[in-house]
């Protein structure tokens, strides 16, 4: 699996916005779209709080982005999930960035540094490249050959998905 990054509101300020006025204007139940989302990640054994703001995951994408570059620190994609969607935490402050990135162990005079230079800033530009080439228009996408499945999706379509692009099928190693 390689993760390829996308631009999701990528005009948010660095302070964030409310949920509310990223919404204003759609009609939309915050409180109904809430309880959709927890009920589906219960049913998963998935944690989820409560957010009232979205933030800018640009740098935390360039973040991420670092990590996979090292060996042994995909635990990052872990912890900026539960910083952002169960903590409500400012994905997009560098400060709030450091500290996720030190609780899964990745250095810390390395993370600043990829944070204050943006070292991975022209490789997160290529992956929003290759997504707008892709198609890709929300999170998360899964793509697969020439096949594509957007949003949160059951064991079973992703199967079928991997399947009709020519995947085979490995059996698990006896244990």
């Amino acid at each position: 699996m390689q993760w390829v990054y996308f631009p999701l509101h990528p005009n948010t300020p660095a302070e964030g916005l409310a949920l509310q006025d990223l919404f204003a204007g759609r009609g939309l139940d915050l409180e109904a779209m809430y309880t959709r989302m927890k009920a589906l990640m219960d049913a998963e054994g998935l944690p989820y709080g409560r957010r009232t703001h979205t933030y800018n995951s640009r740098l935390a994408q360039e973040l991420a982005k670092w990590a996979d570059s090292l060996t042994g620190f995909d635990t990052i994609h872990d912890a900026l999930y539960r910083a952002y969607f169960v903590e409500g935490r400012n994905i997009g402050d560098a400060n709030v960035l450091a500290g996720v990135a030190q609780s899964v162990g990745l250095p810390v005079e390395e993370t600043h540094s990829a944070l204050t230079e943006r070292t991975f800033k022209s490789a997160v530009d290529a992956d929003w490249a290759k997504a707008r080439q892709y198609g890709i228009t929300g999170v998360p996408s899964f793509v697969a050959g020439s096949y594509k499945v957007v949003g949160a999706q059951p064991y079973d379509v992703l199967a079928q998905q991997l399947t009709a692009a020519g995947a085979r099928m490995r059996l698990a190693a006896a244990e």
